[in-house]
């Protein structure tokens, strides 16, 4: 059995979806989590869900584009906690427009959020993860589209291209600290990204919303099945307590067969 007892997971984007399935997942096998959220409220509401099942967390405001918010945070998580093992670096946001239409304004939000974000909160942790070599892990929420396109995502595949290379630096980077990196990369999960999506890309592509999950989204994975939450909570549980370094750097695509690598 996975287990993380004594560690202390900082988690991004975790007030909903996949980052507050993973903190609960993480909590449940012995982490204390922090749940890192732009909406302080939503933050507190998860932690304090976590607390009420057993578990230990706190709720953090962050803005991941943001260098102070997010080095508070983080700082913030170890001195509640008194260190910081495992970063999920996890908030994201979709817009969705042809590259003929995307405003540079949303490909900015876009880039920052997901790159800018994952650098930052990456720089963060590492000040505590260096220390002494003690190590740590940090997972990046990829996607297939860290390694496919789709259209109207240009800035969305961008982003999640660059986590790939941040990753595997850091996997070089880190290696004598005892720093380990990974980027999960989920096929559609039913988030509340995913669902806001379906609509937007019917409209855009003049097709029922019907035909967005059948013929867009799911029509090149091997089952016709949407990947789900608690999927790639189990994903991000087995890559943190995993012993060794052996699949760092590496990207692991889970998406009932969309994209094979």
């Amino acid at each position: 059995m996975a287990s993380l007892d004594g560690k202390v997971a900082l988690i991004t984007g975790a007030a909903s979806g996949l980052g507050k399935a993973i903190a609960e997942l993480y909590a449940k096998n012995g982490a204390a989590v922090a749940i890192a959220d732009i909406n302080q409220q939503a933050a507190d509401a998860a932690a304090a869900e976590i607390k009420a099942a057993g578990g230990k967390a706190i709720g953090i405001a962050m803005d991941v584009t943001n260098e102070e918010a997010v080095n508070a945070g983080t700082d913030k998580t170890v001195a509640a906690f008194g260190s910081l093992d495992v970063l999920i670096s996890n908030a994201g946001v979709q817009i969705i427009n042809p590259i003929d239409q995307f405003s540079f304004s949303d490909w900015k939000k876009m880039l920052a959020i997901h790159l800018d974000g994952g650098f930052l909160t990456t720089k963060a942790a590492l000040k505590h993860m260096y220390k002494d070599n003690r190590g740590g892990t940090v997972i990046y929420m990829g996607s297939v589209h860290s390694h496919e396109a789709s259209m109207l995502k240009s800035a969305y595949v961008t982003a999640k291209h660059g986590l790939l290379g941040l990753a595997r630096t850091l996997a070089k980077e880190g290696a004598a600290h005892n720093v380990r990196s990974h980027v999960i990369c989920p096929g559609f999960v039913r988030t509340p990204l995913v669902e806001k999506q379906i609509p937007e890309q019917a409209k855009e592509l003049g097709i029922s919303e019907a035909d967005v999950i059948k013929n867009v989204m799911l029509k090149d994975t091997v089952d016709g099945v949407f990947t789900t939450v608690d999927d790639i909570a189990q994903t991000a549980l087995f890559l943190a307590a995993f012993p060794s370094a052996a699949l760092t750097g590496q990207s692991l695509v889970v998406s009932h067969g969309w994209y094979m690598q």
